[in-house]
């Protein structure tokens, strides 16, 4: 891989999001798979089944993408990182509701925005012009 800072970013934060999900599944015993409620991961993000479905399905894309190339990257990053950003706004109004069936809690929120903005950050900035990282010398 080269020193692409989409590919690393999208090889990162997808092996992390398959990570999640995984784990997710330890904290959703006997939860409903579209359950407005979860259980904690991590004793403070709220997933359900579906919930940890999405984390899965949004790693692979992402790792897909980080391992494809960087154009590949660049576009996943920006995908991913504009939908987080939709669903961290979103979330904030309909976490009380009857359509929250990701069980999205405030912490949750505020890591979709976090994710959200590294990728858009990096899928915008990075790689301008064809010019990609170079290592320090």
């Amino acid at each position: 891989m080269n020193n692409s800072a989409n590919r690393l970013v999208g090889v990162i934060f997808g092996a992390v999001y398959v990570l999640v999900g995984l784990l997710g599944f330890t904290a959703t015993s006997g939860v409903g798979f579209v359950a407005t409620e979860g259980g904690l991961l991590l004793g403070i993000f709220e997933v359900n089944p579906l919930h940890n479905v999405a984390h899965l399905l949004i790693g692979a894309a992402l790792l897909i993408g980080g391992l494809a190339g960087v154009r590949a990257a660049k576009a996943v990053n920006g995908i991913v990182g504009a939908a987080y950003l939709l669903l961290g706004i979103v979330g904030f109004f309909i976490a009380d509701t009857g359509a929250n069936i990701l069980a999205l809690n405030t912490a949750d929120h505020i890591l979709h925005l976090g994710s959200a903005l590294i990728l858009l950050g990096v899928s915008l900035g990075a790689e301008r012009a064809g010019v990609t990282a170079r290592p320090a010398v």
